[in-house]
Formats: C-alpha cells, sequence, structure tokens
C-alpha cells in the first residue's frame, strides 16, 4: 500500500545523549504534527487520496563484542553482543529519562546512539494533544471511517511480553532495549488521564497507593499545609482536573477547574523538580483495580511504590491501629496469574523495608522492643473475595495459619507482585483495622476515632519513608533482585 507520510528523516549516530534526545524529539514531533495536519485538513473537507502513516522514532544500539559490566548495576547495560531496539513516544515527557538511559549506555559501552525512524506506525489517537479540539460534525460528514485514512491503535503490538519474560527474540531479529514500546506507553498514558483525572506530567517518581479515602484527605490537607507554609521540598500540588495549588514561596495561587464528577482513582500530586515528588492514588477496592492502575503507572518507570492501607490482622496479640510490615505475600488475588506464576516468590527489598522501618521509629518515637508493641513483620495474604468470611472458617484459618500471615487484605500482593514485574521498587505498610478471626470489629464510634487517631501518623509514615528513598541514587533503589537474565538495559 501506498502511503500519505512526512518525508523520511535520516539516520544519525550520536556520542552525545542529550543531542540523541534532541533528535528523538525532532522526529517525534514532526511526525505527529503531520498527522495533526492531516486531521485538520480531513475538518476542512480535504480527504486523503490513500492512507496516512507516520511513524514513532526509534533508538539502536549495536554491540559487537561481550563487555563485562560493573556487577553492582541493576540496568544500564547490554547483556550479549547484538542489536539492540526500542521504540520512543513524547519525548519531552521522558526527557530526563531517556537522557539518563542513554547517558549509561554510552558510559557503559562506548557506541554511538543511533536514531531513527521506526517501521511503526503512531496511531491518531495517540498523536493528538488533549486539550486540541476537533470539529467531530465535520469529521461525521465524511463517508470514509476515520480507520480507513489512520492508523489506530493496535492491540498486537501493547502487549507485556517483554516486561514479562515470555519474548523470545527470533535469531538475527534485535533484543529488546527497554520493557515497553512506545505504543504500550501511549496507551497507558491515556489510560491514566481517563482513571486519575490528571496529566500524566504530574505523576511524581515515588507513588503511594491507598485503598481508603481517608487518606487522600489527610494527604490533601497536608498538602495544601505545605502550599500555604511554603515548604522548601514541594514546589505545587495537583488535584483532579488538573486544579493547580502553587507554593506560597512561588507565587501561590489555584488553577484548573475540578471535575464534575470523580475519577475511577483519583490521584493526588505533591511536585517538584524532575518529578522526584510524591504521587498518592486512591485505587478503591480489590485486586483488579490494584493491577490495573500499577500496569499504566509502571510505564513512567517510577522509583518506587508504595501501598498504605487497611487490613485485617489476623493474631490475637495484635491491636487495632497496629501496623504491618509485609516482608513475604500470599497471592489468593488471582488477577496476575496469567503473568506472573504462582511458583514465582516476591522478595522483600532490603531498601524499602528499612526505610517504612526507620520511618515508623522516626514518626512513633518508638525503639527496639517497644516499637515491636505497635508493629510486626510478616506475611501479608491477599484475597480476591471480600466476604471471604462467608466461607467454611476452618479450611481458610488453617491456611493462614500454614502460611504463617498476620494480616489479610484485597490488594497489596497484587501491588508488590506488578512491582516485581515492572522492576519497580515495592513495599506495603498496613494498619490493622479490625480482626474477623477474633470477632474485633469496629463499631461507628470505634470507626471514627481510630480513624481520627491513626491515619495521619500512617500517612505521615508514609511520606517519611518516601523521602528516605528520594535521597537515595536511584542505581541503589533499583534493586538487582528485580532483574532477570537477559535484562533490557533501559531501567
Amino acid at each position: 500500500m501506498n502511503y500519505i507520510s512526512p518525508k523520511p528523516l535520516a539516520k544519525k549516530s550520536f556520542d552525545n545523549p542529550v543531542a540523541a534526545w534532541e533528535y528523538v524529539l525532532h522526529i517525534y514531533e514532526r511526525n505527529i504534527n503531520f498527522l495533526r495536519d492531516q486531521l485538520l485538513g480531513l475538518t476542512k473537507g480535504e480527504v486523503p487520496k490513500s492512507k496516512v502513516r507516520a511513524t514513532y522514532p526509534m533508538v539502536r544500539v549495536v554491540s559487537d563484542k561481550h563487555q563485562k559490566p560493573d556487577s553492582r548495576l541493576p540496568y544500564g547495560f547490554l547483556h550479549s553482543p547484538g542489536t539492540y531496539e526500542t521504540t520512543l513516544t513524547d519525548p519531552k515527557f521522558f526527557k530526563f529519562y531517556l537522557i539518563e538511559q542513554f547517558t549509561l549506555i554510552l558510559k557503559n559501552h562506548g557506541n554511538n546512539i543511533e536514531i531513527l525512524e521506526s517501521d511503526t506506525p503512531i496511531p491518531l489517537h495517540y498523536a493528538l494533544d488533549a486539550s486540541q479540539t476537533i470539529d467531530t460534525i465535520a469529521i461525521s460528514k465524511i463517508k470514509q471511517s476515520l480507520r480507513d485514512l489512520f492508523d489506530v491503535p493496535d492491540l498486537g503490538n501493547t502487549d507485556d511480553e517483554i516486561a514479562n519474560g515470555t519474548y523470545i527474540t527470533e535469531t538475527g531479529k534485535p533484543f529488546p532495549l527497554a520493557a515497553f514500546t512506545a505504543p504500550r506507553i501511549d496507551y497507558s498514558l491515556h489510560r491514566l488521564a481517563h482513571y486519575s483525572a490528571t496529566a500524566p506530567k504530574h505523576f511524581q517518581n515515588f507513588v503511594i497507593f491507598t485503598n481508603y479515602a481517608f487518606y487522600i484527605d489527610e494527604f490533601t490537607r497536608l498538602a495544601k499545609e505545605y502550599m500555604n507554609n511554603g515548604h522548601e521540598d514541594y514546589d505545587s500540588f495537583v488535584e483532579p482536573g488538573n486544579v493547580i495549588t502553587m507554593n506560597k514561596r512561588l507565587g501561590g495561587g489555584t488553577t484548573g477547574t475540578a471535575p464534575p464528577r470523580n475519577p475511577q482513582m483519583p490521584a493526588y500530586h505533591l511536585t517538584t523538580g524532575k518529578n522526584r515528588g510524591i504521587t498518592m492514588i486512591n485505587i478503591g477496592v480489590g485486586p483488579s483495580n490494584a493491577k490495573t492502575i500499577t500496569d499504566h503507572v509502571a510505564v513512567l518507570r517510577p522509583h518506587a511504590w508504595l501501598m498504605l492501607g487497611h487490613c485485617a490482622g489476623l493474631r490475637s496479640s495484635q491491636e487495632l491501629g497496629d501496623y504491618v510490615l509485609a516482608h513475604a505475600y500470599v497471592r489468593e488475588d488471582h488477577i496476575l496469574d496469567a503473568d506472573l506464576p504462582l511458583s514465582v516468590p516476591i522478595p522483600a527489598l532490603a531498601e524499602v523495608q528499612v526505610a517504612l522501618e526507620k520511618a515508623v521509629e522516626e514518626i512513633t518515637q518508638l525503639q527496639g522492643m517497644e516499637m515491636k508493641k505497635v508493629m510486626r513483620t510478616g506475611t501479608v495474604a491477599t484475597f480476591d473475595n471480600r466476604n471471604w468470611e462467608l466461607r467454611d472458617q476452618k479450611e481458610i484459618t488453617q491456611r493462614l495459619s500454614q502460611s504463617r500471615a498476620i494480616a489479610l487484605d484485597m490488594e497489596s500482593a497484587t501491588i508488590a507482585a506488578n512491582g516485581f514485574r515492572f522492576r519497580v521498587p515495592y513495599g506495603t505498610l498496613l494498619c490493622v483495622s479490625d480482626k474477623p478471626l477474633h470477632g474485633e470489629i469496629k463499631l461507628p464510634g470505634m470507626a471514627s476515632d481510630f480513624y481520627s487517631t491513626q491515619v495521619n501518623r500512617h500517612l505521615l509514615i508514609g511520606l517519611r519513608a518516601m523521602e528516605m528513598l528520594r535521597d537515595q541514587p536511584a542505581e541503589r533503589l533499583h534493586s538487582r533482585k528485580l532483574r532477570s537474565f537477559a535484562e533490557t538495559a533501559f531501567q
């Protein structure tokens, strides 16, 4: 088929990561603007004589010899001689990430980086700016379907084979350079905006997931207090609808309009330079939501994510309000069974565990044996059945006892497993809100008291842990435990 396409651009080699990124940007913006112009022409009645196509930029690295990398590195090196490629999207948004990955490849292998146009088409949906308005009435008058004139999203090139470790490189074909292709990333960027009602550019590299709105209320209160007090670490606070409250030290003020209804999983962002702030997302209840949102957040390549929420305490010695620091998981959420076999262990990550424990110590002002009174480290069981209590108690109790589980919830194992799967450092700190095996449940008055006294402290612990993790070098935080045999070079 003959396509209407922009004039082909030359392949170029670079030994400078910034110059390489600039050429990626040039290719990408030239090509998406071409698609936008063609669509604008269509609204004016100018129907293309054949299908319109523009493609994503690509980075290619060629290594012709075995090179022994620094064994301390978790990423940034090629696992064997060969050609490595990946398609790229939205280089403005991923500027710091791409420059860092290019820098590491050049440093560790000394090869030139090749930037060129790929043969992967950019779907029209992904070329449009979110703020761009389209004359849909004019387009509806066109007799031809848009999918006959432009490329549309193709699920055939948006799967997670690379991330899942099931992708097999055919002999003579290039190895993948990154876990996600450009179409897969674009797919998630659009879904993130849909589910969270905030633009992807506001997401920060340290993400906290919670299963209760109480935590979001407290996060919002605290964030606005930071903005009013001129907090030195954060520049702005972003709420659904891209409502932005600027820090008083930067002039203050609020812009944007809240959405008419709450999104499915609203996101809130304490922002700072290079996206090194903290994002908090209310994922609601259940492993399906937990998988959905982490599938999409993962393409942003965050430096860490935590689950901070409530759980059922399973031990008689636990009290309501006690903390549970997960170091293992019983995975009965089932949502990831097809992507990550149950035989795969989900290890605790020392860097995250230490940060959480130190944060508990700092916020509670307890140490040693005294801290053991309010926190237990152990196994968390994640079920996909919220009403598990209605099943045969003997059988469930026996299995939970055999696993040595100390807490049960519906999201933590899913978030940890997807962190493992996508190479995102993960951790879990839960708060005991009931003890169903011991007949200890919250009455209405008890619930109000529990939330008012525990949520603030629990949230402060999570924020402090993230700040500690932020102070660590990225190459240390991204544990080698998360890397497989033939791993992609990009983080």
